[in-house]
């Protein structure tokens, strides 16, 4: 049986993929038709994670249920819940005929009901590395269910940039050990050998070698109660916008400049691989199979 209190990962994978064209977190991109997503629960059971849940829209319940859930039946505790735009704190008119998802702030929040310990939280198009999971695993390992110190692996925006497109990013400033703000920077791209990026609304120089957050956090249930606070106030805001979207990074950046929680940063130098736009599959499929023929990281431990 299952441990509850094991640390859990939730991964998020209920986004419309326009950019990419499709859902990009039930594409095939190895020669066994398997997803990005995939590998990252064969690198969490690996590390040790003994319970997924994916949080995903109902247009792909199918896919992942005769894609993911039956691959990995009888392997590891996984299931699924569904990020549902009606499923928000407040009752209001204002978006009934919304279409886009909430966000990555709602989107973990969808988990409520069915994790109780430490968790994890990753994209679902996105490729971490093996490692990522194992040092994420340690540290979950060691905080409370009511702790407000939370974790975030931290990338190098270098290597989190896609060839063939914009990519959003979570900028991060820290004090070496702490984070001290995150920024949500959109349509970040190279350009003359400069990096630039949209932060709201307005282009601005990046560094290449700038800390980024690709959204792999290490959290307590107490984020819960601060996502619903802070998502009860970006609905007062901003529920009659149909496009605006409750992102993680904002969330934390208050909660962070409030008091309401220290994110502890975790620096890794794994390459980033993942499904932005559709010309990025052939480069993500011939990444990750060098990657994993380099590091012999094949089979569920």
């Amino acid at each position: 049986m299952v441990n509850d209190k094991s640390p859990a990962l939730v991964v998020l994978a209920a986004g419309l993929g326009k950019r990419f064209g499709g859902y990009k977190q039930v594409e095939a991109i190895s020669d066994q038709a398997e997803s990005i997503m995939e590998f990252s629960i064969k690198d969490a059971i690996n590390a040790g994670f003994r319970k997924i849940v994916l949080v995903i829209n109902k247009d792909i319940e199918s896919e992942v249920n005769n894609q993911i859930i039956t691959r990995f039946k009888g392997k590891i505790d996984i299931s699924y819940t569904f990020q549902e735009i009606e499923n928000v704190p407040l009752k209001s008119t204002a978006w009934k005929n919304r279409i886009k998802p909430w966000g990555t702030g709602h989107a973990i929040l969808a988990a409520r009901g069915v994790i109780n310990s430490a968790f994890a939280v990753i994209n679902a198009d996105d490729f971490y590395g093996p490692s990522a999971f194992i040092l994420m695993k340690k540290f979950l390992e060691k905080i409370g269910e009511k702790s407000n110190q939370f974790f975030m692996l931290g990338y190098q925006l270098s290597n989190t940039l896609s060839k063939h497109g914009g990519v959003s990013r979570g900028l991060c400033k820290t004090d070496g050990d702490y984070l001290l703000s995150i920024n949500e920077i959109k349509d970040i791209k190279s350009i003359n050998d400069k990096v630039i990026g949209d932060r709201d609304g307005k282009l601005v120089e990046l560094s290449a070698d700038s800390m980024v957050s690709m959204n792999f956090w290490g959290f307590s249930p107490s984020i819960f109660d601060i996502l619903e606070d802070r998502f009860i106030k970006f609905l007062q805001e901003n529920g009659q916008n149909d496009t605006s979207e409750f992102y993680i990074t904002e969330a934390l950046d208050h909660a962070i400049r409030s008091g309401a929680a220290k994110i502890k940063v975790i620096p890794t130098n794994e390459k980033w691989f993942g499904l932005t736009h559709m010309e990025d599959k052939d480069g993500v499929s011939k990444g990750i199979r060098e990657y994993l023929q380099a590091s012999n990281e094949f089979k569920i431990g």
